[in-house]
């Protein structure tokens, strides 16, 4: 019997190497977007530790103390600022691979689509051709019974 050999099996392959890159490179765009998220959030908190510590005291240093923690928090607002957009930036991309890696997945199913189809056509095939086969033995054997003498 005859092996299944597919034509489009070498681009299969290639797709799926494709898709499970396509996936490692969105797995890492995802990973950076939650430790930007987590740093955001530990900033956020701290500014807000910073501003709920400023309540007015009678002393000398609470002006300059507030004066630094305003400062402070200037500066990291405009780091939360920074932050947002290279957050908004990396969601961008993360859905551009996931769209990339859902691209690649219809591709790779409609192939194996096409491939299972063309396995059934071949083994259909080899059924037909053994039937053949055993439907002309069968004859074969069947005229020389008639014709040989008994």
């Amino acid at each position: 019997m005859r092996r299944f050999a597919w034509r489009l099996q070498r681009l299969l392959d290639i797709k799926v190497k494709q898709e499970d890159a396509l996936r490692g490179e969105l797995v890492a765009v995802t990973e950076q977007v939650v430790a930007l998220r987590g740093r955001l959030l530990m900033q956020r908190a701290a500014l807000r530790r910073l501003l709920a510590g400023l309540e007015p005291d009678a002393t000398e240093t609470w002006l300059e103390r507030k004066r630094l923690a305003l400062r402070h928090a200037s500066v990291t607002e405009q780091q939360l600022t920074e932050g947002r957009r290279r957050l908004e930036e990396l969601e961008q991309q993360r859905q551009r691979k996931m769209h990339e890696v859902m691209e690649v997945r219809k591709f790779r199913k409609r192939l194996e689509r096409l491939r299972a189809q063309a396995y059934e056509d071949f083994m259909r095939r080899q059924e037909k051709r053994m039937q053949d086969e055993t439907d002309d033995r069968t004859s074969v054997t069947v005229a020389r019974r008639i014709l040989s003498p008994a």
